[in-house]
């Protein structure tokens, strides 16, 4: 059964949605980061509709194929620097709050390397992808094959 568009039922949802996602498009966040955290939460997540279009937006970016295959299993690889570690291992926590939170480990080692102000921007994309992988993963989004 077709669900319904969230655009076309609940407008001001979407738009209010959308001023996050600006929100956060206009953080300091490097671009790349933006484009990690997207993908691991929507790994975590599992959506499609969301891995599609990032996976695709982060190539656009300059990341390589062999980050993006390798993402799930960041830990095992020596792809990733200490940074993107950092807000991996963040995304991941926020992404699964249910199972302990932010563990003060994770909160304070990535303040050490990141900064106050560039955690809570990564705190905030990883909210705001978690959310937006909620509503396509809801409806039943589905990514569009590419030719």
């Amino acid at each position: 059964m077709k669900r319904t568009n969230l655009l076309q039922t609940l407008p001001d949802a979407y738009k209010a949605m959308s001023a996050l996602e600006n929100y956060v498009n206009g953080t300091e966040l490097d671009p790349i980061h933006k484009e990690l955290i997207k993908l691991r939460a929507s790994q975590i997540n599992g959506c499609a509709y969301c891995l599609d279009m990032h996976s695709r937006d982060a190539r656009k970016m300059g990341e390589t194929e062999q980050r993006i295959y390798t993402l799930r299993a960041w830990r095992d690889t020596p792809f990733f620097n200490e940074k993107e570690q950092a807000i991996l291992t963040l995304t991941e926590e926020v992404t699964l709050i249910s199972k302990g939170g932010v563990s003060d480990d994770t909160y304070n080692k990535a303040v050490e390397i990141l900064g106050d102000k560039y955690v809570n921007q990564v705190i905030m994309a990883a909210i705001t992808i978690n959310a937006w992988n909620r509503i396509a993963i809801s409806t039943h989004l589905q990514p569009a094959l590419q030719k």
